[in-house]
């Protein structure tokens, strides 16, 4: 029904995607010169999908923007909390009462006010590495110190806890908040019934703050399953949840999450500093409630999609870089796949490979916080022509290198 081989240009519409990798990846401007044209690489970076927007939360937009009036927006009534609500209970089997619910015009901007808001300036947050950047910067920013607890291989190669290292950063007296990250970016960990509960029962023991972010909830491999740490955890009064219909359903650029605070003082500070005053988007608030009312048909073709893609990509590194590994992840839509054996000794794998073989991607301690060094994450949210494109040039690139 809908069609996920179709190529979109987006060149011309400000998108960070094709316009602002320079900064966000080199940390450099226009003046950085590659051997390609800009319209010419292979975009496998940024967390965004090269896939339209659902037609039905475009008809959506379309029949808001025909109220043609947009004035100052906010949430006032309980139409988008009953979608919402009725979504978590179909899929997850798990709701919130609506006072819980907050907004922000996203889950990064939010990490950064709510650790101002729970944590003092000599107090240290923990993390699983690799990391999402932006967990560390949201520490960094407000002038804390990060506890690394580096994830761990087991024998088959699937990513987990070391709960030894773990509890041992959580003892430290001047930690205060976990970032918890369920689906794990950038490994696509899915945490099982026991590990959840062993985190819990870690963050209660310290008495610890815990933000879970569960933004890649949605976009799980046909036949696994989510479970919210909210779940696990049904009384713990310092646990705040964080979710978005924007990453399921491509939609980041019109910045509208959810975060869920239980604390009801931890929530009023949340609400009083919010520096956008309680608004929020029209067309964003129109377009995130039909994602929940509407938009299940093109998120289950999605996940087909994207199965598909990440067997095509198995598949091809099997047959022509078997020494890159790459598991499956139960969710996301990005692979993290070790390079270390490929290209051994390369320290800048992002600039070796949009030098080399004309592909954007991330990868690196100094994109992942720690614990990612050989690493590199490849986006797979896109045609698988133009996947097909990637690993093509990165293959050829490899082979060149080694003469």
């Amino acid at each position: 029904m809908y069609n996920f081989d179709e190529i979109i240009d987006r060149r011309g519409t400000n998108a960070l995607n094709t316009d602002g990798f320079r900064q966000y990846i080199f940390h450099a401007g226009p003046e950085k010169v590659f051997p390609f044209k800009d319209e010419e690489f292979v975009r496998m970076w940024v967390a965004d999908m090269e896939f339209a927007v659902a037609p039905e939360i475009i008809d959506a937009m379309r029949a808001r923007l025909d109220r043609r009036i947009f004035g100052y927006t906010g949430v006032y009534d309980s139409s988008y909390y009953e979608s919402f609500r009725k979504w978590c209970v179909d899929h997850y089997d798990w709701d919130f009462p609506q006072e819980q619910l907050c907004f922000s015009p996203g889950i990064i901007p939010a990490l950064y006010q709510l650790v101002e808001n729970i944590c003092a300036r000599d107090e240290k947050v923990v993390l699983h590495t690799p990391a999402y950047g932006y967990f560390l910067h949201a520490a960094e920013y407000n002038h804390l110190d990060v506890l690394h607890s580096p994830l761990k291989k087991d024998e088959n190669g699937e990513f987990e806890i070391d709960f030894d290292v773990f509890e041992k950063q959580c003892s430290d007296p001047k930690a205060k908040l976990l970032f918890w990250c369920n689906p794990h970016n950038p490994t696509g960990r899915v945490w099982t019934e026991e590990e959840l509960r062993h985190v819990a029962q870690i963050v209660k023991k310290y008495n610890l703050w815990i933000i879970s972010d569960e933004i890649h909830c949605d976009l799980l491999r046909q036949g696994e399953k989510h479970i919210p740490m909210a779940k696990i955890m049904p009384n713990y009064p310092k646990l705040i949840t964080c979710m978005a219909p924007t990453k399921t359903f491509n939609m980041a650029g019109l910045a509208f999450s959810n975060v869920i605070i239980r604390d009801e003082a931890t929530r009023e500070s949340f609400k009083d500093r919010d520096k956008l005053f309680g608004m929020v988007n029209p067309i964003s608030l129109a377009a995130a409630k039909a994602a929940y009312d509407v938009g299940e048909p093109w998120r289950n073709e999605l996940r087909t999609y994207l199965d598909g893609n990440f067997r095509f990509v198995k598949e091809f590194l099997s047959e022509h870089l078997p020494e890159a590994v790459m598991n499956i992840p139960a969710a996301t839509y990005l692979a993290w796949v070790d390079m270390s054996k490929c290209l051994p000794g390369e320290e800048d794998l992002p600039g070796f490979f949009a030098n080399q073989a004309g592909v954007l991607l991330e990868g690196g301690d100094s994109l992942f916080v720690g614990n990612a060094q050989g690493y590199v994450r490849l986006n797979l949210a896109m045609p698988r022509s133009i996947i097909r494109t990637g690993l093509e040039r990165m293959r050829d690139a490899i082979l060149k290198e080694r003469g």
